[in-house]
C-alpha cells in the first residue's frame, strides 16, 4: 500500500497512546478515519486533534470485547464514509499480578480485550476488505508477544495468541486474497497510559515485580508510580504510530516498534532458554537514549 490517501481507515484504541496518533497521521495523509475508544472523554481529546485536517471522521464509543458492537461496527464505518479499507486493531489493557494470585474476572477482562477484541474485529470487517483492491489489517501484540517477565502471564497469553492468529492469518489470506496485507505488531516500551489504567492493586505489583529485570532499575514503589515512569520513559507514541504506517505501506508482516523490541527478539533467538539475563547489558542503555520527543512534523 504505497499511500493511504482517499483510503477509510477504522482504529481501536484510539483515545490515546498509538491508537491516537495513528489517527492522526492517517489523516494528515489524507485518510478519513472512524475513531473508536471506551473513554469518551480522551476519545473527544482525539476527535479535537483530527478537526485540523479536511477529511471525514466519525467516532464510536466502543468496548472491542462486545461482540455484538463490534459486529455491528463496519456497517456503521460505510453508512458514514461509504467503504473502508485499513483496520487498526489496537485496543489493549493490562493487569499484574502472578497467574496463582490472580482473579478469574481480571484474567477474563485482559482476554476479552487484547485476543476476543482482535479476532471478533478481524471477522467483522474480513468480508468488507477482502474485494477491495488494497486493504490491511493491523493488528496489535507487543514485544511480550515474543518474551516474557513475571507478573504479566495473562498480558503474555494474549500477545502470544494474537502474533499465532495473525501470522497463520496472513499465510491464509495470501492463498486467496493477496491484496489483503495483514500485519502484525510489537512495539517495545512506548509511552502510553497502559500500566497507568491496568488493574493492579500496589500489592499485586510489588509481587508482580519480583524477579523482573526489566523495570527494576528505578525502583517504583507504587502502581503510580510505575504507571508515570512507564508513559514519561518510553518512545513518543507518535514516533511508534508513524514506523506502523511506514511497515504497512512496505507491506511488512512483522512490525517491530523500538529497537529494544528488536534486541529483545534477537536476545531470544540467540539465547531461547537465558534470554532474560542478557537484558540487563542493553536495557539501561535503552531506557537512556530511548526517543521520547514526538514527531517535528505534527507541530
Amino acid at each position: 500500500m504505497k499511500s493511504f490517501r482517499e483510503k477509510v481507515a477504522v482504529i481501536t484504541g484510539a483515545g490515546s497512546g498509538i491508537g491516537r496518533y495513528l489517527a492522526v497521521l492517517l489523516a494528515k495523509d489524507g485518510a478519513d478515519v472512524c475513531v473508536c475508544d471506551v473513554n469518551e472523554k480522551t476519545l473527544g481529546e482525539t476527535m479535537a486533534m483530527l478537526r485540523k485536517y479536511n477529511v471525514s471522521v466519525s467516532s464510536h464509543i466502543l468496548d472491542v470485547s462486545n461482540k455484538q458492537l463490534i459486529e455491528e461496527l463496519p456497517e456503521k464505518v460505510i453508512k458514514d464514509h461509504g467503504k473502508v479499507d485499513l483496520v487498526f486493531n489496537n485496543a489493549g489493557v493490562t493487569t499484574g499480578a502472578h497467574f496463582k494470585d490472580m482473579d478469574e474476572e481480571n484474567w477474563d477482562w485482559v482476554m476479552g480485550i487484547n485476543f476476543d477484541g482482535v479476532v471478533n474485529s478481524t471477522r467483522a470487517f474480513i468480508p468488507h476488505l477482502i474485494n477491495n483492491s488494497e486493504a490491511a489489517i493491523v493488528n496489535t501484540s507487543s514485544i511480550f508477544g515474543m518474551v516474557t517477565v513475571p507478573g504479566q502471564t495473562v498480558y503474555h497469553a494474549t500477545k502470544f495468541a494474537v502474533r499465532g492468529f495473525t501470522e497463520s492469518l496472513a499465510l491464509e489470506i495470501a492463498q486467496t486474497n493477496p491484496n489483503l496485507q495483514i500485519h502484525c505488531v510489537h512495539p517495545g516500551h512506548i509511552g502510553t497510559n497502559i500500566a497507568t489504567s491496568s488493574r493492579m492493586s500496589d500489592e499485586d505489583f510489588k509481587k508482580s515485580q519480583q524477579g523482573s529485570s526489566i523495570f527494576n532499575m528505578n525502583a517504583p514503589k507504587t502502581h503510580q508510580e510505575m504507571g508515570e515512569l512507564f508513559r514519561e520513559g518510553g518512545m513518543h507514541p507518535s514516533k511508534a504510530a508513524k514506523i506502523i504506517l511506514d511497515g504497512v505501506k512496505k507491506n511488512k508482516r512483522r512490525i517491530f516498534v523500538g529497537l529494544d523490541a528488536k534486541l529483545l527478539d534477537f536476545s531470544q533467538r540467540l539465547f531461547p532458554k537465558h534470554y532474560h539475563k542478557t537484558w540487563v547489558l542493553f536495557v539501561p542503555l535503552l531506557m537512556l537514549f530511548r526517543d521520547k520527543k514526538p514527531l517535528k512534523s505534527l507541530n
